[in-house]
């Protein structure tokens, strides 16, 4: 899985690249709107988990490609960046299918936040999520693995779920423990490596690495 960003301005474009490629993900960048038209019509649509879509690109404009990509695909959350501050623009980016709005020049750890929160929010409305062979169905928070029931203990099952809507990225120690467990005061901090070590144990090393990335948090990706 991998965000698109198109955007034409070749600095902001880098900063944003670095910025997403250093928390883990992929980015694929167009600066050209035709190029990037042409690209969404490629039926490969799905392959992009989140869309970060500027509205000035040569070309055609993004109000253009966001009203087309939502023709192809109705889920996949869309982030405007643009210069333009009216509230007409934003209205017309909201009703065509963004999900979020955000004006330029913007804060870098606010855009950070912002991708962070559509990415949840597609992790917990998406029917399904897959990584390799493993597979979590959010209705009935049911895991199968190589196409078979991975029967799991309450709390390891929210552990996993919580990785799973994260994969790909770094997740802290603290927001691991919040999203999974809560309030749960039972659960003492030295816990949470024990249930890691368990689902290391569960899972194949040849297909799935949960890995500690000191000083950081965890991941859970592919090799």
């Amino acid at each position: 899985m991998a965000l698109l960003l198109i955007e034409d301005d070749a600095l902001l474009a880098q900063t944003l690249t670095t910025l997403l490629t250093g928390e883990g993900r992929e980015v694929e960048h167009l600066a050209d709107g035709n190029a990037a038209l042409a690209c969404i019509e490629d039926a490969a649509a799905a392959r992009w988990e989140l869309l970060v879509l500027d509205l000035n690109l040569p070309g055609a404009s993004g109000l253009e490609i966001l009203e087309r990509f939502r023709a192809l695909d109705a889920h996949t959350p869309v982030l405007i960046l643009t210069a333009r501050a009216e509230v007409t623009d934003r209205v017309r980016g909201l009703d065509l299918g963004a999900d979020d709005y955000m004006t330029k020049p913007f804060a870098i750890d606010e855009f950070d936040a912002r991708v962070r929160a559509l990415l949840r929010r597609r992790g917990a409305l998406a029917p399904h999520i897959t990584l390799g062979p493993l597979r979590l169905d959010t209705a009935s928070h049911t895991f199968t693995l190589d196409e078979a029931p991975l029967n799991l203990p309450p709390r390891e099952q929210r552990l996993l779920a919580c990785l799973m809507r994260h994969h790909g990225s770094v997740i802290d120690r603290a927001t691991l423990i919040r999203e999974a467990f809560g309030d749960d005061e039972t659960l003492k901090d030295g816990a949470l490596d024990v249930y890691l070590h368990r689902l290391r144990k569960r899972l194949p090393g040849d297909a799935l690495l949960l890995k500690t990335v000191r000083g950081f948090g965890y991941l859970l990706d592919t090799p």
